[in-house]
């Protein structure tokens, strides 16, 4: 790889920076827990419809990798140990990461948790060159945050990212190959690969979309460079077409976007037992309307659109959603209008997924809940749980606030209401808890 201090690139050769930390859950649950060195651990869901989220290179060598199913992990590695999620924690180190990018350039954008990329150009009149920084940042990440990570620099998007996937380390027959730590992509490497690297490599390249691109004879990037845009549009859409025969041909126009604008949140949960009954999810509705009423209350925003997602057991999906005349971030408001988009879909098959996702956001400030409302439903049911909703959004300002100011002083789990009870006493989940990869175990 072109590494060498002889060979380093200007910023006009590798403006852009991808840093991705190493099987971060995973590697956050071993610092906090040292025992678990040297051992195959996975974050994820445990139960047999869990999926695994991150796993340790030490599971990785038994084939184990992320966003295989549990049960399928399991086979594979019968010693392997798998956590629950602890985002509170992975969001803690996370701030930490950013906070280490943020000393070499403002000008980042994170994807999720552990991925940013870096726009290098505004250091121009530093003198800064692009190799001797990755290597700076990565030591820094393995100092201070004592996490392993990949850099990639290249003259795009693509490429960076390509470059921190192949700077990581990687099992080759069970056996784990060390990494480079950076890696620069020249022109010359940028040939290398278009040349050699399967459909999959490309950004946005799913399972499913590998498929159709597979039975279309298409399974190398430089199968792409040669079919007509048109004829890929027909199979996958205009715009992925359009993004693939781009990247193909090694460009990638997407900017570095800093403060990226917040566009939807929620929370979803994969049950370990299906649920049967119509009262079983609409219980489940309060629950989620819960996790997603404090999200927006830590982010001092309001929704105006809900939408409930389904899941069934033949995995069919489906949605509904409701955009309001008002913004709420009440937990009886969001579950009156949550339980009323389920009620309009038909239940005769068991639900094995229920989802509760917010968008359309006003700052709380500027949010006009007017006492008389028209608004265009598809029903009286909902018309009348958008009363409802607005009701419970003015009356019950004085005790969210009440509540939310309790739990910041004494802690999430110091105060709730009577639907956060369970059988192990009160429980406040947050966004994206305990269920984010599946059930923790059998029921």
């Amino acid at each position: 790889m072109s590494n060498s201090p002889a060979d380093s690139p200007s910023l006009e050769d590798a403006p852009i920076l991808h840093v991705d930390l190493d099987a971060f859950f995973a590697s956050v649950e071993i610092l906090d827990d040292p025992s678990l060195r040297g051992r195959p651990v996975c974050v994820g869901g445990a139960a047999e419809r869990g999926v695994i989220a991150s796993a340790s290179y030490e599971a990785r060598r038994h084939g184990v990798t992320s966003a295989m199913p549990s049960v399928v992990a399991r086979r594979l590695c019968p010693d392997l140990i798998i956590l629950p999620g602890r985002f509170d924690r992975y969001e803690e180190y996370s701030h930490r990461f950013h906070s280490v990018v943020n000393d070499l350039t403002p000008e980042y954008e994170p994807l999720g948790l552990d991925e940013v990329f870096a726009d290098l150009r505004s250091l121009r009149r530093l003198g800064v060159r692009p190799l001797e920084a990755a290597w700076e940042l990565r030591r820094r990440i393995q100092g201070e945050l004592v996490l392993e990570c990949g850099v990639g620099l290249g003259r795009n998007k693509l490429f960076a990212k390509l470059a921190s996937k192949q700077s990581k380390p990687h099992v080759v027959d069970h056996v784990l190959v060390p990494g480079t730590g950076v890696v620069w992509v020249s022109r010359g490497l940028e040939d290398q690969w278009m040349a050699e690297l399967p459909v999959r490599a490309l950004w946005g390249v799913g399972p499913a979309t590998a498929k159709k691109l597979h039975q279309l004879g298409l399974r190398w990037v430089r199968d792409l460079v040669k079919v007509d845009e048109n004829t890929l549009s027909r199979h996958l859409g205009s715009a992925m077409a359009a993004t693939l025969v781009a990247y193909a041909r090694g460009d990638d126009e997407r900017m570095v976007v800093t403060n990226r604008e917040l566009k939807s949140l929620g929370h979803d949960q994969t049950f370990g037992v299906s649920l049967t009954s119509l009262d079983e999810v609409l219980d489940h509705c309060r629950h989620h309307a819960g996790v997603v009423a404090r999200a927006l209350r830590a982010q001092g925003r309001v929704a105006r659109t809900l939408s409930v997602v389904l899941r069934f057991d033949d995995l069919e999906s489906l949605s509904r959603s409701q955009t309001l005349p008002f913004g709420v971030d009440d937990e009886s408001a969001l579950t009156a209008v949550a339980q009323a988009l389920v009620r309009s879909v038909n239940l005769s098959r068991p639900v094995r997924l229920l989802g509760l996702y917010a968008s359309s956001f006003l700052e709380r400030a500027d949010n006009q809940v007017q006492l008389s409302f028209d608004v265009a439903v598809q029903g009286d049911d909902r018309l009348e749980a958008i009363s409802r909703s607005r009701d419970h959004q003015v009356s019950s300002a004085s005790l969210r606030d009440a509540l939310d100011d309790i739990r910041r002083r004494y802690g999430e789990n110091s105060v709730g209401v009577a639907s956060d009870l369970a059988s192990q006493g009160l429980r406040i989940e947050r966004q994206r808890g305990s269920h984010a990869f599946g059930p923790e175990g059998p029921s």
